[in-house]
């Protein structure tokens, strides 16, 4: 306990009395030419460099200012991963405000939620699709201001092109450059920098207020964990909404000066990857799957004797990761088995989809399947686990490329406290934890015990030397393979509006996305039948009638409409019969449980996910 005490001293000692706004100010003054930001543009990429990055920050700043944005307001922020998104998101932070990126698959309705909470005055919106999500609810969101938006701005009020507000921010500091530099000086290590939109079991989203002090302190802790060199490229992919991607190519480029370069969309990734070949690279699990099929169909595309060689050198390779585990020196026979495999093909593979100077190549959100990891493991790259939360400001336990254990999520990181709770539950504390919930005092409770312990939900175990494991979740959180949180209840409630629908259970934990398994109603289900005409014997016979599946099918789209893309079901099936306490797919008081189910209807939910 001394030596993480200890650690945290050293770590707040380093980072105390600084803030984003000043991270920035040096980054800018001590390396002013080295490039900051690249958006692809055809034939290539445009970059702005760190000078003229800060330049553009504080203009956005005092723009904000002249559009009467107060110290600690909002600013909402919805659009693709490109340079506006970080300058207006940093502008905003030095205008005194704070960012609050949106999930841009949010449905309105959630939208209208975020931007309520949040108290957001402004927003800063990518283009057309970005504000038809928004349109709908604009009469609901009367503090909202203005609307700045970078392409298709509307005629008339509360919009605004982003080149009109660049020209106001131009003009307002350069009448008054002190005001926005004594903006940007009275933000304290304590403010706010962001708040992030988390989704709980009931389904509303939770706002998590993180600090500079928060982010500042994470940027410490990874840079220690990963040893990652001063200046390298990486890629930034993932949203903004999600807190790695906001520590590892918002936060860390301005302590490493980072040169981030974005990619759009993902289907461009692997082209991008090729392009960049980044020193660090993030991914939820269903990008490392993906890249693991890709890569496995061009193989078998190969002569049988490159099929042969390559299958050779890859054992070499994940014999030398696995047994570097633990920290553990690597046996000479399996080092030059290594190194022979590598010179042979897998440095060439690593080259070929862009991994050749990565340092650091990670996952999280989710379980990354073993036979991924392994394949990842035979082309001499350790895709290791960090663990954490948005309410931790990110991972709080993770692997380092020196000393990791596969299949685990690591150990804590420096200055972090980690126990478990006699019921196995995983608890930390530590400068990561946010302060609590944002409007929501009982969930802050339930959050943060009153000895500073933040309640994680997930059972955990630990091994004798420090490595955690994520057993289980208490929570009954859907973590999709993509990593996105989704609260199976609000799938559930919606689908079950329906009056043929009596119950529902959502299922897609480690899957690319949500199906369903549904009963009709024993009640109104025969008299909706009757009342058309239709024909049945039994109440699987009912199930099974055109008709029927039509019609839910229709109810199925009308939850979706009401769902997050990621939220939203794309595969069903309908049961003849209902659940109950006594044949054990409830709880006496009603509730569903889905272990239960999970196992009883095994074959039926693997059905749905099949080609």
């Amino acid at each position: 306990m001394a030596d993480v005490l200890e650690v945290r001293a050293e770590i707040s000692g380093l980072i105390a009395g600084r803030t984003v706004c000043e991270q920035l100010r040096w980054l800018a003054e001590q390396h002013p030419g080295s490039p900051a930001y690249s958006d692809p543009v055809p034939g290539g990429w445009t970059t702005l460099t760190y000078g003229e990055a800060r330049q553009r920050v504080l203009e956005i700043a005092a723009g904000f200012a002249a559009l009467g944005l107060s110290p600690g307001e909002p600013v909402a922020l919805m659009m693709v991963n490109r340079s506006e998104h970080v300058l207006a998101d940093l502008g905003a932070v030095h205008a005194g405000g704070v960012g609050c990126t949106v999930y841009s698959t949010f449905a309105p309705d959630q939208i209208a939620f975020v931007a309520a909470d949040v108290g957001a005055r402004f927003a800063v919106l990518g283009g057309p699709a970005d504000l038809a999500r928004w349109q709908p609810v604009l009469d609901r969101l009367p503090g909202l201001r203005k609307i700045i938006m970078l392409d298709g701005a509307p005629d008339g009020e509360p919009f605004m092109t982003w080149q009109d507000f660049l020209e106001l921010g131009r003009a307002s500091l350069s009448a008054d450059a002190a005001a926005v530099e004594a903006r940007w000086r009275a933000v304290t290590p304590d403010d706010v920098v962001t708040v992030l939109y988390t989704s709980g079991t009931t389904g509303l989203p939770k706002g998590v207020p993180l600090t500079h002090r928060n982010v500042l302190y994470e940027v410490e802790s990874t840079d220690r964990m990963t040893s990652l060199p001063m200046e390298g490229a990486q890629i930034s992919y993932l949203t903004y909404a999600h807190i790695a991607e906001r520590v590892l190519s918002l936060y860390l480029p301005l302590v490493k000066v980072s040169h981030v370069y974005f990619c759009t969309d993902l289907a461009d990734l692997g082209a991008t990857l090729g392009q960049v070949r980044p020193m660090l690279f993030f991914g939820v699990p269903r990008v490392w799957e993906k890249m693991a099929a890709r890569l496995r169909a061009v193989l078998a595309a190969q002569p049988q004797e490159r099929q042969d060689a390559v299958r050779q050198a890859m054992a070499a390779g994940a014999a030398y990761v696995e047994a570097g585990q633990y920290g553990r020196a690597v046996t000479p026979e399996i080092a030059a088995a290594y190194e022979r495999a590598d010179a042979a093909a897998l440095s060439a593979i690593r080259g070929l989809i862009g991994f050749d100077r990565a340092e650091w190549t990670a996952t999280g959100a989710a379980p990354l399947p073993d036979e991924v990891r392994h394949f990842f493991a035979g082309l001499g790259l350790k895709v290791v686990d960090v663990y954490g939360m948005t309410e931790t400001t990110g991972a709080f336990t993770g692997n380092s490329p020196s000393c990791y254990r596969l299949g685990s999520v690591g150990r804590a990181e420096p200055g972090v406290e980690v126990r478990l709770a006699d019921d196995g539950e995983i608890l930390t504390r530590s400068p990561l934890n946010t302060t609590g919930y944002l409007n929501k005092p009982e969930a802050t409770a339930e959050l943060i015990d009153a000895d500073g312990w933040l309640h994680t939900g997930d059972i955990g175990s630990v091994d004798a030397d420090g490595f955690y494991r994520v057993v289980d979740r208490k929570k009954e959180l859907i973590i999709t393979s993509g990593g996105e949180n989704v609260s199976p209840a609000e799938i559930e409630n919606h689908l079950k509006e329906h009056v043929l629908i009596g119950q529902a259970l959502a299922y897609g934990d480690n899957r690319p996305y949500p199906v369903a398994v549904l009963t009709l109603d024993g009640e109104v289900a025969p008299g909706w039948a009757r009342a058309r005409g239709i024909a049945f014997t039994s109440p699987a016979d009912l199930a099974a009638h055109p008709d029927v599946l039509k019609e839910v099918q229709a109810a199925v789209e009308a939850a979706n409409a009401k769902l997050a893309r990621v939220q939203q079901v794309k595969r069903w099936a309908l049961l003849g019969t209902e659940w109950t306490a006594e044949t054990s797919e409830l709880t006496p008081s009603l509730k569903l449980k889905r272990r239960v189910i999970h196992a009883r209807y095994a074959d039926l939910i693997a059905g749905l996910y099949a080609d």
